[in-house]
């Protein structure tokens, strides 16, 4: 039924049969082309601003999410808010991506005390847990976006590094690597040109859950005060900001906690797709 496609259209014909998948995928894009619009329906200072004679308003016309106890419109911070949370997750397991796959790839190809070497350090970051060991980086390099990427970048790189490394010890036996060594291919080829790409699967799908987990860990340490400073809106510090309020105006905390729970929930339902439509056990 499927024959004449390529192994990416058989993928992409699979994720697409997983309804709670491709509502994922679309929750995604219309948070990401929200947030990233925001300046052409939104004044940054209505975010950031303090307006104290308006603080505390419950949503209306003027103000459809309401007003914090700055007085700042409260739409406004969570939508600028989610350009940190969004994309500074995705930087975060970007790079934890790059610098993960580029330590499994050495230590699973070349094995011997490399691989002891580098296996070991992976061993001690992962001893420690991952919110643990970014608030630890966090509070030794101080706040801001990009220390705070930094942070949970360290706190990522074990998990790219192992499954990377996993996938590569099943791949460098295979008879298809002898016959690259044979025609005197280079190891860096042989590693990115051929090992990966068919070892990617995992990869992806570990990537795509990862991002969810981000989301969270900027969250949670923007609520502990050592994530992204004030006033710079991000979904956890607006919660943290607003905590003494939210018995008596709840809407402080249910919309921001919306927001992380939608972008969460879709990048949840995107990774479990993935993974479906890159099992071999589910190819016809």
């Amino acid at each position: 039924m499927h024959e004449g496609r390529s192994q990416w259209g058989l993928i992409i014909l699979r994720f697409k049969k997983n309804r709670l998948a491709v509502a994922g995928l679309v929750i995604i894009a219309a948070l990401t082309i929200l947030v990233l619009t925001a300046p052409l329906y939104a004044d940054y200072n209505d975010a950031v601003l303090q307006n104290i004679p308006n603080r505390l308003q419950s949503p209306s016309s003027e103000h459809i999410f309401g007003t914090d106890s700055f007085g700042r419109d409260l739409f406004t911070r969570i939508v600028f808010g989610g350009r940190i949370s969004l994309f500074a997750g995705l930087a975060v397991v970007t790079s934890g991506l790059a610098f993960g796959t580029a330590l499994g790839s050495i230590a699973g190809y070349f094995g011997g005390k490399t691989d002891t070497i580098i296996m070991r350090f992976v061993d001690i970051f992962m001893a420690v847990p991952p919110l643990l060991l970014s608030l630890a980086v966090v509070t030794a390099l101080g706040g801001g976006t990009f220390n705070l990427i930094v942070a949970l970048m360290v706190a990522d790189i074990p998990r790219y590094a192992r499954i990377v490394r996993a996938s590569i010890l099943t791949l460098r036996g295979q008879e298809f690597i002898e016959a690259c060594h044979l025609y005197g291919t280079s190891h860096f080829r042989i590693i990115y040109k051929h090992i990966l790409p068919n070892g990617i699967g995992p990869v992806i799908v570990t990537a795509t859950l990862a991002l969810g987990t981000a989301i969270l860990s900027i969250a949670a340490l923007g609520f502990l005060g050592v994530g992204v400073p004030a006033p710079t809106p991000e979904w956890g510090t607006i919660i943290a900001d607003n905590r003494m309020y939210i018995r008596h105006y709840p809407y402080l905390g249910i919309f921001p906690g919306i927001a992380i729970a939608l972008s969460v929930m879709s990048v949840n339902l995107i990774g479990d797709g993935l993974r479906d439509a890159l099992d071999p056990k589910m190819k016809k």
